[in-house]
């Protein structure tokens, strides 16, 4: 009797098969042979762009010419790197001459009709007709995808939690990852200085004027759309919530040192004179080791899984025979 392999199946991602992504078509290409051999099993070119086809689609939507064709190339290059990951582990279980029980596969094809033909197996084989899978290629899929599965489950052994003292050390060299982005809602009133008119003097005391009207209480909407001359002009210069960095140096620094309801001094800066008023703040805040300890627990063991999981592959790797073409 065989060793039955079933350390991680109650836990099985239920992945997508392709039964269940008609919405993706399938750009003809009719030219086929092999991508590469693993051990003596053989990838076809077929294999790659089915398993690539919901990523090209994706990338010739965003891209062009020459860059498409370079994002399509390096899609495909990564898809057959997880096709040969996924036979070398196929390849090791068979080896060590484990078993998928075949109840678990069967659960498996009753969850997919229910959950996606709504218990109508008929429906379902014909879906797969339609799409030139019999019931025994579209079962030897899912049974080899609940083979890789359970054998990443088995080689990459993790520890429960992560230790105090690497939680810790994440914390202070991530700490920007768990502050929140510093925001001011902004508005602003521009008053150029026409300095190669020989109207500077004038425009910067017509800034004061303002300026002084403002803080004697004068709506800064208002005086915005009557003296700036700025994109805004006419949203009463609401720039609306603004992060760090938006602004030139000189505005940004003015702008995130001005109180909540408060008006800026007049800033001079790239030939204009600018007034500004911060109408609220958010964010800027960081949370404390304590908050941030559950994330950063998960995140580190998911490094770790990552890890651990890539090790197991380089050995599976080192000891195959790969030939890609």
């Amino acid at each position: 009797m065989r060793p039955l392999l079933v350390t991680g199946l109650a836990i099985l991602a239920l992945n997508v098969p392709p039964v269940c992504r008609a919405a993706y078509a399938a750009e003809p290409e009719v030219i086929d042979g092999v991508a590469a051999v693993v051990n003596g099993d053989v990838i076809t070119y077929s294999q790659v762009r089915q398993l690539v086809m919901p990523r090209e689609k994706l990338l010739r939507s965003q891209y062009r010419d020459q860059e498409l064709i370079n994002k399509i190339k390096e899609a495909r290059a990564a898809a057959l790197k997880d096709l040969i990951d996924r036979q070398l582990i196929i390849q090791a279980f068979k080896k060590d001459n484990y078993q998928i029980p075949d109840h678990f596969v069967e659960e498996r094809m009753h969850e997919i009709i229910q959950e996606s033909f709504g218990g109508d197996r008929n429906t379902f084989i014909k879906t797969l007709e339609a799409q030139n899978y019999t019931l025994g290629e579209f079962k030897k899929m899912e049974s080899e995808k609940m083979i890789v599965q359970a054998m990443r489950s088995r080689n990459v052994k993790l520890n429960v939690v992560a230790s105090p003292a690497k939680v810790d050390d994440y914390y202070k060299a991530h700490r920007d990852d768990f502050t929140s982005k510093e925001q001011i809602k902004l508005r602003m009133i521009m008053i150029p200085s026409h300095a190669s008119d020989g109207n500077a003097a004038a425009q910067k005391a017509m800034a004061d004027e303002i300026h002084g009207k403002l803080v004697n209480g004068a709506e800064f909407d208002r005086m915005a759309q009557i003296y700036s001359e700025d994109s805004t002009r006419e949203r009463g210069g609401d720039w609306g919530w603004v992060e760090r960095k938006t602004l030139a140096a000189p505005l940004e620094k003015a702008a995130f040192s001005v109180s909540v309801g408060k008006v800026s001094r007049i800033i001079d800066f790239g030939g204009n004179y600018y007034i500004l008023k911060v109408d609220d703040k958010r964010g800027g805040t960081t949370k404390s080791l304590e908050q941030a300890r559950p994330d950063i627990e998960k995140k580190l063991l998911q490094l770790e899984a990552q890890n651990l999981q890539e090790r197991w592959l380089a050995s599976l790797r080192s000891k195959a025979y790969i030939r890609t073409f």
